[in-house]
């Protein structure tokens, strides 16, 4: 991302973004400073949005949409503008429409609030019960992703008490089945295909950002541009079985293992992009040595094999730099004492924003050969194009972090794993996913067990959010 100089217009929307906020930096207060009435009245709806279970199995989604509407409705939205839609049982989803002058197309606020699963047995406390100790908000959801989606309820139950007047509307959609991808029940999808008009935007936030810290300290701010292609194969080698004691040589095992084993030797081409270069230009300044040299060069588009080898031996960089299939589940076999009939796997690909689906799907039948092994695609990639760098909104997020983070730089990032933003950028919606949320990378438990959030973090984020909304609105 090139420099961004900021023009009038956003300086403006920042000013105004910032009057009247009470902000003083969460970080830097004794854990006994009581709340602002506003961050007590995001705490208890933050509170009760993850005390509802939203998993598939058991939780809920319409029953937390529900919620919040109760919580617009009651800070002054109208009925008529809270649609509520579930076109599954136990799916729904809610779209809040914060009504502006017009003058400009409205942003998008994109949230999911369904979690996976968490079982009881396996956490230290309740998953659904909100822990609030040892400066950590401890729950399933507590950060994937019901913290942003209680930020977007609370920030405009806020400015509708303050009576804002944006120049766009302020569309809000919380969403089901995030956690499921790619199927029908997946609330951004359905809305895409059955409510366009209701989340039609110029340009929306969602997940898939957020800031980093070394050691309790902000050293840099993500901004997710970008995002890998997520398909998922079937892989099966069939035999006739047999007798155990009768061992041949067709068993299907070892030829699935030699052919996952092809796979976990093979690398796809490094292909950077203009977001990955940025990143890695951006991120060199916070390594030192022959890493921050080979950061460097490969952001120029010098880097040598040498360079990108080294960098790929970190799992993250790896991702980063090139498409990846890996092996994820295996199953063979029916008894002990007989020859299996039948070996299976799954392979999970993320492929590159600007790799072609059908290069891999070709190399990757290359790869694992065998006659007598299928390959069946059960989740096809769906393209997400990048979306642009627009000055309008990255020199708000960056005029922000600024402010509240002196020093972090701003840094456009692609995503290794999936978001829903790849529905609206396929909509012609572009998304960024920036929460103002920071974290250290080895405490990052989404989807694990005692998911958590520094309880600070998450109300300098709130405020973070609460301000760019403002900003980005007028």
């Amino acid at each position: 991302m090139k420099k961004v100089l900021m023009n009038a217009a956003i300086a403006a929307a920042i000013a105004a973004a910032l009057a009247g906020s009470a902000w003083a930096g969460a970080q830097n207060l004794p854990d006994d400073t009581p709340l602002t009435a506003e961050q007590q009245r995001f705490h208890d709806i933050y509170k009760e949005l993850v005390e509802i279970n939203t998993t598939h199995s058991s939780g809920n989604n319409t029953e937390a949409a529900k919620a919040m509407q109760k919580h617009l409705l009651a800070a002054g939205f109208r009925p008529e503008d809270i649609q509520l839609f579930e076109p599954y049982p136990r799916k729904g989803n809610l779209v809040a429409r914060y009504r502006g002058t017009g003058s400009k197309k409205p942003v998008l606020l994109l949230a999911h609030i369904d979690v996976v699963e968490a079982r009881r047995e396996d956490w230290k406390t309740d998953p659904f019960k909100l822990k609030e100790d040892d400066g950590y908000f401890t729950a399933r959801g507590s950060s994937d992703d019901k913290a942003m989606a209680a930020s977007f309820v609370s920030i405009l139950s806020q400015l509708k008490r303050e009576n804002f007047m944006p120049e766009r509307d302020i569309i809000l959609a919380l969403t089901a089945d995030e956690e499921l991808g790619d199927v029908p029940s997946n609330g951004a999808f359905w809305l895409v295909n059955n409510q366009r008009s209701a989340i039609d935007a110029e340009f929306g936030i969602n997940e898939g950002g957020g800031g980093q810290l070394n050691q309790g300290k902000p050293i840099l701010h993500r901004v997710q541009v970008a995002e890998k292609m997520y398909t998922t194969y079937k892989i099966e080698v069939k035999d006739v079985g047999g007798h155990s004691s009768l061992p041949t040589a067709t068993n299907p095992m070892y030829e699935l293992s030699a052919a996952l084993n092809r796979l976990g030797a093979h690398r796809f081409p490094a292909r950077l992009s203009e977001v990955t270069r940025t990143y890695f230009e951006r991120s060199a300044q916070f390594e030192t040595g022959q890493r921050a040299d080979d950061m460097r060069a490969v952001a120029s588009g010098k880097g040598s094999d040498a360079a990108i080898d080294r960098l790929s031996a970190t799992p993250l960089y790896n991702a980063l730099l090139r498409t990846t299939c890996v092996a994820t589940q295996v199953n063979a076999g029916h008894a002990e004492n007989a020859l299996p009939q039948s070996a299976k796997a799954v392979v999970n690909c993320r492929i590159l924003p600007h790799d072609d689906p059908a290069e891999v799907d070709a190399t990757l039948k290359k790869v694992l050969g065998g006659e007598r092994l299928t390959m069946v695609a059960s989740n096809p990639p769906l393209r997400s194009p990048a979306s642009p760098l627009r000055p309008d909104v990255t020199g708000v997020i960056e005029k922000l972090t600024g402010q509240m983070w002196p020093g972090v730089p701003v840094i456009p990032a692609m995503s290794t794993g999936a978001t829903d933003s790849r529905f609206m950028r396929n909509a012609n919606i572009p998304m960024y996913g920036v929460s103002g949320i920071f974290s250290e990378p080895s405490d990052a438990r989404a989807h694990g067990l005692d998911e958590r959030v520094a309880i600070p973090r998450l109300y300098d984020g709130r405020e973070f959010m609460y301000r760019m909304v403002k900003a980005l609105s007028q």
